[in-house]
């Protein structure tokens, strides 16, 4: 977990804080990644007790928290700013302590999936991994010769409205083409999938009742899955104010690619979006199967299976000591998204030094 080394010595941290400040220009923190991780990555790295490959995992995350802030960082000293940096961090790891037990993928929890309905994954992509951890599946995709685009999308959101009604656990898995703005396959908008969401989980109570859809998971792999999983975010916790209904939980929402990046598959008569072909790799075929497949099992593993494309390792002796960048176009960098309690919530005020009612996104990515 990370936490400040003490035992940096003095002239070191000096260095280090004037790093920072030349790194990030005193007052501006990185608007690109790749800047982020020459300028600031090496300086905050020495302040945390971790490992490089832990490092890596939580790097992306930590720079777009960064950056969603960066106006409250440049008002602090560098010092300030280092230290709060280092806390951001210890934030996301501890936040990945407490749910990276979530079951995603296990016995008697349903799973709905969307397959594009051209060259998409056949249904026994979900119903195989499905059935061996003895999950009920439904697969949605159109058969061209008796179904419009239009129908598949409302039995999805049907089937979607219902589970989100419900208090039983639940994965909805989405793959295909996308979008910043909608599921494309299906041409279904984050607008309309967060009023599903909210519709159902609104009518499952009393009017007071909070909404609560931490019982779900949503998985989308196709392009820009991350910027649809933000804005279905924000869209749920907007249409909750409008509503004024109070939100108790958003889903967990797992992006098989970062922000504004595309997704990649492996193409043959059918295409296989990387995401997912890790997925069925990793707990589907290898043997022996997990019981269960949890976020840990996600952001630890698949996270670190993807991370060899667009890059190369680089080799000590027969160890990995590291990666070099060959094609940035082909990294994905999947993405975890995690609700966030008031509490939580609160801590993050206090870390970014913010007033107590500052607004903040209740989800929060993880890496």
């Amino acid at each position: 977990m990370p936490l400040f080394r003490p035992l940096v010595p003095c002239c070191l941290l000096l260095c280090l804080i004037a790093t920072l400040a030349t790194g990030a220009a005193a007052a501006e923190f990185p608007k690109d990644f790749a800047a982020f991780q020459a300028d600031l990555s090496p300086v905050i790295f020495l302040q945390l007790d971790t490992t490089p490959k832990h490092y890596r995992q939580i790097e992306p995350s930590l720079f777009h928290l960064c950056l969603d802030h960066a106006d409250q960082l440049a008002m602090l000293s560098d010092e300030q700013r280092l230290a709060t940096i280092v806390k951001l961090a210890d934030f996301i790891d501890r936040t990945r302590d407490e749910t990276g037990s979530r079951i995603l993928i296990g016995a008697d929890r349903p799973i709905i999936g969307l397959l594009d309905p051209a060259r998409g994954l056949e249904p026994s992509e979900i119903t195989a991994i499905a059935t061996g951890y003895a999950a009920p599946s439904t697969v949605f995709k159109q058969d061209t010769a008796t179904e419009s685009i239009r129908q598949v999308a409302d039995d999805f959101l049907a089937a979607v409205g219902t589970i989100a009604a419900r208090s039983a656990p639940a994965t909805i898995v989405v793959l295909g083409h996308g979008s910043p703005e909608e599921i494309q396959s299906y041409s279904i908008p984050f607008g309309r999938l967060a009023d599903t969401l909210v519709n159902g989980a609104a009518s499952s109570g009393t009017a007071a009742a909070p909404v609560d859809l931490g019982h779900l998971v949503l998985i989308c792999d196709d392009c820009y899955s991350a910027d649809f999983l933000i804005n279905l975010g924000s869209a749920i916790e907007a249409r909750c104010r409008d509503r004024s209904l109070s939100l108790r939980s958003l889903p967990i929402m797992i992006a098989g690619t970062n922000r504004d990046r595309v997704g990649h598959a492996d193409f043959g008569e059918k295409f296989v979006p990387h995401f997912w072909k890790d997925v069925i790799e990793l707990f589907f075929v290898r043997r022996p199967r997990p019981d269960a497949v949890t976020l840990r099992d996600f952001f630890e593993n698949v996270d670190n299976m993807m991370y060899g494309y667009g890059r190369v390792p680089v080799f000590t002796g027969a160890r990995v000591s590291g990666y070099r960048l060959v094609d940035p176009t082909l990294c994905q960098d999947p993405v975890f998204f995690v609700p966030l309690s008031d509490d939580n919530l609160s801590e993050l005020r206090t870390i970014l030094r913010l007033p107590a009612d500052a607004p903040l996104p209740r989800f929060l990515d993880i890496g």
